[in-house]
């Protein structure tokens, strides 16, 4: 696996991400996707809709808004108990994630720590600023992680409102609304793909860490604790098959953490993460839990409104447990591409960088590459080109700058599978060249043939 910074350096080339409002000198933390990121993500999120939606008849969609009524945050825990531990440098005046300082220290876990222990741990541990070298670390201190925003147009009048910190709050309260419209019953899922927002003060890591992200989350009701245990064992599995089989994490960097008692929120009867190893280490991919009954209960009691189902065969009233998966777009799209970007070294001793996308995700599934940018190599070229996106849905670029090795080169570092060549030669048989990233080898094929021939490589 290649470094951070390798990776890093190659996305920001290339096209797939933006430090964003980088003219301003940037924006701690907030990254924008570029032309090949979006696609890359957008291929992802495609394949995650499909898996989580379109394949199976008792999961419907939603798309809850970002503003939600403050009391939400309140009924979740996240006004309370959404925090992160934080020292300051007391000579600096720099802050940092204590318990970060502490695992990058000693290579241990602080998630069982309360803050009076994580503070002993830290001196125990010599830690030292990290920006000045001092040691001068003050006592760790809770932080909230919600970002708040004022609403309303009078100065002094205005209401605090949050910028949702997940997303499976506005799942949870549209969830009575959602059966009803869509005449459902447990056991039944609700999925959503949106924006979330944390107050990180100590982001880190390119695209694992930020302040601005998207989850991926389903959200399964079910009517007790059997059937809770039997969904949670069937999501837990099918996730893990799902990330290595279709999106083409490897089976060496990927395992399940199970979350001990002291790791588990309160509610939750089972927790565990699926991890992935970053070129920083182990870390949490995407989330498998068992949260009982508590969320729908917390909004009765917060609302007033009541959020239970009845059961005709038992003639009552019951509150459904959940169980949830839920990941980050720009984890898995760090991810996929740390799991993708390759060097080797050829014959002869020349290297090239070559991302090994799984065909399906690839932001570029195809290129036209003209040998010539004259005519009549252009117009045969364009009509290739026209051809494979009308008689495919693959994502197609038409690519005619610099010579054709460098445009292999170029297409190869982008994770593009297959090359097309129009040459001399085409213009007399009506074939071209289709060439493969990953073994270079190339093929021959007819242009009447050329979209079946393509689209058959990405079933």
């Amino acid at each position: 696996m290649q470094s951070l910074e390798t990776i890093t350096n190659w996305a920001l080339r290339r096209g797939f991400v933006f430090p964003s409002s980088e003219i301003y000198d940037g924006f701690a933390a907030v990254y924008d996707m570029g032309p090949l990121g979006v696609e890359l993500q957008n291929a992802i999120k495609r394949l995650w809709w499909r898996e989580m939606v379109d394949t199976r008849p008792n999961i419907v969609g939603l798309d809850a808004q970002i503003l939600m009524h403050p009391k939400v945050w309140d009924a979740s825990g996240h006004t309370e108990a959404f925090t992160d531990p934080l020292v300051d440098c007391g000579a600096c005046k720099k802050r940092f994630r204590a318990d970060h300082l502490y695992e990058d220290a000693t290579d241990k876990n602080a998630d069982d720590m309360d803050m009076e222990q994580l503070g002993a741990a830290l001196k125990e541990a010599g830690v030292k600023c990290p920006n000045c070298g001092k040691d001068a670390m003050g006592e760790p201190r809770t932080f909230n992680l919600l970002v708040g925003a004022e609403m309303g147009v009078i100065e002094g009048e205005k209401e605090t409102v949050w910028l949702r910190g997940e997303t499976a709050q506005g799942i949870y309260v549209n969830a009575l609304r959602t059966a009803e419209a869509m005449r459902l019953q447990p056991p039944f899922g609700i999925a959503q793909i949106g924006k979330a927002f944390r107050n990180e003060i100590t982001p880190r890591n390119f695209l694992f860490r930020v302040r601005e992200f998207e989850q991926m989350e389903m959200q399964f009701f079910v009517r007790d604790e059997k059937m809770a245990d039997e969904q949670y064992a069937f999501w837990r599995e099918r996730r893990m098959q799902w990330l290595r089989e279709v999106i083409g994490l490897s089976e060496e960097n990927t395992r399940y953490h199970e979350h001990s008692p002291e790791e588990r929120a309160h509610y939750a009867t089972a927790a565990e993460d699926v991890q992935f190893q970053f070129p920083f280490g182990w870390k949490e991919l995407e989330g498998i839990h068992n949260r009982g009954d508590w969320d729908l209960s917390r909004h009765s009691e917060y609302s007033g409104n009541k959020q239970t189902f009845f059961d005709q065969e038992a003639n009552e009233h019951y509150i459904p447990r959940i169980v949830e998966t839920s990941g980050g777009v720009g984890r898995l799209t760090l991810a996929v591409m740390s799991e993708a970007l390759d060097e080797e070294t050829l014959e002869g001793g020349e290297t090239r960088l070559v991302a090994r996308f799984k065909p399906a995700i690839a932001p570029v599934q195809v290129a036209v590459l003209p040998l010539s940018k004259k005519d009549p190599i252009t117009e045969k070229s364009m009509e290739v080109f026209e051809g494979l996106l009308k008689g495919t849905s693959l994502r197609v670029q038409f690519d005619e700058t610099q010579s054709i090795g460098k445009r292999y080169r170029r297409q190869d570092e982008i994770g593009t599978p297959f090359c097309v060549t129009i040459d001399f030669d085409s213009l007399e048989d009506d074939a071209v060249t289709v060439r493969d990233r990953d073994t270079m080898q190339q093929e021959r094929v007819k242009i009447e043939e050329l979209a079946a021939y393509l689209s058959a490589k990405f079933e």
